[in-house]
């Protein structure tokens, strides 16, 4: 496992760069169509600012009603959409569909880039995921800024596979892979695992991603909670009893609750020393993460929680 060095950027304030596709979730349900701004780099970040976290979103919006949209609800959770993120043209959109157990199925118009040139401030946390990760010629960009950063700002992940959208299989798994050796934690859903991993029990997918380097690897299992690991331990969460509206923005709310956790407790300098994280505290960092997503899950749409719901 590598060792990566974190240079002193005298900073008095910790930090998140989100980087990922802003849309509009046209969710379809029995009562008609209703949008909601979604995408999931847009919903962790929504998610950080409203744990107080400072946090600022590069993504692409078009100069529609539905950008519009977008930005007032980032302003209204205190995100700063940086300039570089607008564009002439429409929004991006995925109408998802409400399957009988709340889950969503995605059927996407989208359209991902970022400009060559782009002046960013330092961060103390990077995170990037999704649709981001694969959808060219976006997705190249991305990687570069990751590696780029991954000197001066601790890398998190999630990459949240959309299989209608991403290509060759053994390919975004060599792509995935290849990110791996500058991230320090990552998160992946079950259903995320399953794509990228067939028939591999969850423990030893996690065991699989550690050995690549992140200090922290973490699969979401649902209503079952969630399992984290790192190089000394491997711990099963149980998620907290709730009446489910929707999983919308589940996933998403938790990545959130675990990069807030690398902003204002001692975890960002644990992955930033390659500490090893044993049970309890891999059990603490689960704990909170899933309460986060526990009320995001309680609501329709992905509708986080702000830090005095907690």
């Amino acid at each position: 496992m590598q060792q990566r060095g974190m240079q002193q950027r005298g900073m008095q304030q910790s930090t998140a760069l989100v980087i990922g596709e802003a849309l509009i979730d046209i969710v379809a349900t029995a009562e008609g169509e209703q949008d909601h701004p979604g995408g999931s780099p847009y919903n962790v970040a929504i998610t950080l600012g409203r744990l107080g976290d400072t946090v600022s979103l590069l993504t692409a919006i078009g100069d529609d009603a539905r950008g519009a949209e977008i930005t007032a609800r980032l302003e209204e959770s205190s995100v700063e959409l940086l300039p570089a993120s607008r564009r002439s043209g429409p929004t991006s959109t995925a109408l998802a569909v409400l399957q009988p157990d709340g889950s969503a199925r995605y059927v996407f118009d989208i359209d991902w880039s970022l400009p060559a040139r782009l002046a960013l401030a330092p961060s103390t946390v990077t995170h990037a995921g999704s649709i981001a990760l694969s959808l060219e010629p976006g997705a190249s960009r991305v990687a570069e800024l990751l590696r780029e950063r991954s000197g001066d700002s601790l890398i998190t992940l999630d990459p949240n596979i959309r299989p209608a959208l991403v290509g060759d299989h053994d390919h975004e798994v060599a792509r995935f892979e290849a990110l791996l050796e500058v991230v320090d934690l990552v998160k992946l859903s079950d259903e995320d695992a399953a794509w990228l991993y067939p028939g591999l029990a969850p423990a030893k997918v996690l065991s699989r991603l550690v050995a690549r380097g992140p200090g922290l690897a973490v699969m979401t299992l649902g209503g079952a909670g969630s399992l984290l690991a790192s190089s000394a331990a491997v711990i099963e969460v149980p998620a907290p009893a709730t009446i489910v509206a929707d999983t919308i923005g589940a996933g998403d709310s938790y990545m959130g609750a675990l990069i807030h956790q690398v902003l204002t407790t001692s975890l960002g300098m644990q992955l930033r020393r390659r500490s090893e994280l044993w049970g309890e505290e891999l059990g603490a960092i689960g704990a909170f993460a899933s309460k986060v997503a526990a009320i995001t899950v309680s609501r329709r749409g992905a509708n986080p929680p702000r830090l005095a719901e907690l």
